[in-house]
């Protein structure tokens, strides 16, 4: 049965998660030269732009999941997972109150919402996520963002595991290695997520009607 992308992502039932997509892993503050490579060449911000440009002209919900630390490390483990740790030992590495923590300028909009972190790898983990979606009636979530590596499979595992359908926008997305990226889309992605073009989720949106 083929997949019916407009009823899944229909305005009031669908929401866009923006999988970390700030200035100090995408954008000019990043420490992260493969995957801000990765995403240009994909188009990744670009793709994103226009997707979120879209959901805001048909009244569905942008929720920018971002990571973020305190000086101190407070509620933030960093010894249960090697890439945490070695994330966490430059003192620097995304603070809260810095530039490094907002989202990349072409993709923030004054009207959007933000479901911050400071632990793990999932957007659900620890925030109040799961609880504002819900207020919001949302059951499909169309997730965007970085990185194919953890951020986007953690997000779309615990979504499901939470009863939410999943759309993974394959070019609004990315990893590295990119063969590796394309390896998780194809093997795990497929198994929790329908999968599906910025162009297609677009498409299925209507678009307002100008003013007379």
């Amino acid at each position: 049965m083929p997949l019916d992308i407009g009823a899944m992502v229909a305005p009031g039932r669908a929401a866009v998660l923006v999988m970390e997509m700030q200035r100090g892993i995408v954008g000019d503050l990043s420490k992260f030269p493969e995957l801000v490579a990765a995403c240009t060449r994909n188009d990744v911000i670009q793709n994103t732009r226009a997707l979120l440009q879209a959901a805001r002209a048909a009244g569905v919900p942008v929720v920018h999941c971002t990571a973020a630390f305190r000086a101190d490390r407070a509620g933030s483990h960093s010894a249960n997972s090697p890439f945490i740790t070695a994330l966490l030992k430059d003192p620097e590495h995304m603070l809260e109150g810095t530039g490094a923590v907002e989202v990349v300028p072409e993709l923030w909009d004054p009207a959007d919402l933000e479901s911050r972190r400071g632990h793990g790898f999932s957007p659900f983990t620890g925030t109040s996520l799961d609880m504002l979606l819900r207020s919001l009636g949302v059951s499909t979530v169309v997730a965007t963002g970085v990185s194919l590596n953890l951020g986007i499979p953690g997000l779309a595992l615990e979504a499901v595991n939470l009863g939410y359908r999943v759309a993974v926008v394959v070019d609004a997305v990315a990893g590295f290695p990119e063969d590796y990226a394309s390896a998780v889309l194809r093997n795990t992605i497929s198994l929790l997520a329908a999968r599906v073009t910025t162009q297609q989720v677009t498409q299925a949106w209507p678009t307002p009607r100008p003013t007379p």
